[in-house]
Order: C-alpha cells, then structure tokens, then sequence
C-alpha cells in the first residue's frame, strides 16, 4: 500500500471510495472550517455523498486525470491534498488541499503538497503545477509561496462560492524553476 509518513505521527495516502464513512466523519468536523474556500461538490453531508466524491476521484485518477489523497494524523484522517486537474498530455496540473481544524498548524499541507508537486514535475515530466486560492485566503497563498510558486495573476470575480464572486489568485512553478527542498517539503 502507497503511504508516505510525515513522522511518526502523520501519513499522507490515496482517500478511495471504501473510505466513504470516515471520509464524511471527516466532512463533519471540517464542512463549515473549508466551505468558504473549496468548491460545494467537494463538501458533501453524507456517506453516499462521500462515497461520490470519492468515486469521481477515483474515475479520474483511473484515467490519468485528477486524484485525492488523504492526510491522517494519529490514525484520523484530518484533511489532503489534490490534483483537481491532471493532464499528462498538456504538461499541466493544479493542486488543491483542505484541512479541518485539528490539522492546522504543523506543516502537513505544505509537505505533503511537495510531494504531489515533485512526483508531478519530477517523476511523471509535466511542465507546469498550479496552485488557485481564494485571492483572501492567505493561509492558502501561504503554502504556494512555500513550494516556491509564483504569483502569477490575480482573476476578478473568477469564482463563484457560497452565492458571490471571489477573486482567484494563480500561482503556478514550472519545472525548470523547480527548487531544492529540504526533508520537510519546504523551499530550501
């Protein structure tokens, strides 16, 4: 089974559809922390909604496209990482994450988003890895600038969230510009 540990404590993993109901135990405790900054079809209220999030996931990732990992911390699943968007073909992708609040604070984002960053840019050769945030989520833009990202631009009113238009920001690190990083994920 793929895990990669984050000490002895945290382990980042692939979230697959048998996880539905600790997935929506997850969603319980996290919904109202991440709704401002995630899309609504990610924060489901159910275990049937849980398992067709993680069915979609798991249908892409199955056809080289968009893929969901879980983030455990002492044996509870407190949050992950994402490609929301995957192309092999293009040479581009964008990575998302979320947490619930019992995650906060220990660098496990920025971590286990380096490693979906590396294995994008350095093992499966793609050119470009995106990172868009809600232009007012600092903590967010935090972890891009971490990763070595560029802010690229801000969108105006690009996103439609909870009945109103966000700015979006857009980071992105291309491959030749793909920075040293020490053991903890973090630009060297």
């Amino acid at each position: 089974m793929f895990h990669h540990a984050f000490g002895a404590a945290a382990q980042l993993r692939p979230l697959e559809v048998w996880h539905a109901e600790e997935f929506a135990a997850h969603m319980d405790r996290a919904r109202e922390h991440i709704r401002p900054w995630v899309g609504p079809a990610f924060v489901t209220d159910s275990v049937e909604g849980a398992a067709a999030v993680l069915s979609r996931y798991a249908a892409s990732a199955a056809a080289d496209g968009a893929r969901l990992y879980g983030i455990w911390s002492d044996g509870r699943l407190v949050g992950g990482v994402m490609f929301v968007a995957f192309s092999a073909a293009a040479g581009v992708c964008e990575i998302g994450c979320w947490l619930e609040p019992a995650g906060e604070g220990r660098g496990l984002v920025t971590r286990a988003s380096a490693l979906l960053v590396d294995w994008a840019l350095l093992e499966r050769g793609l050119h470009r890895v995106e990172w868009r945030c809600r232009a007012d989520n600092v903590r967010s833009a935090a972890v891009a600038e971490r990763l070595g990202m560029t802010l690229e631009g801000t969108l105006r009113g690009a996103w439609l969230n909870g009945g109103a238009f966000h700015d979006e920001q857009v980071w992105a690190l291309l491959r030749s510009d793909h920075p040293a990083r020490r053991p903890d994920g973090i630009r060297a």
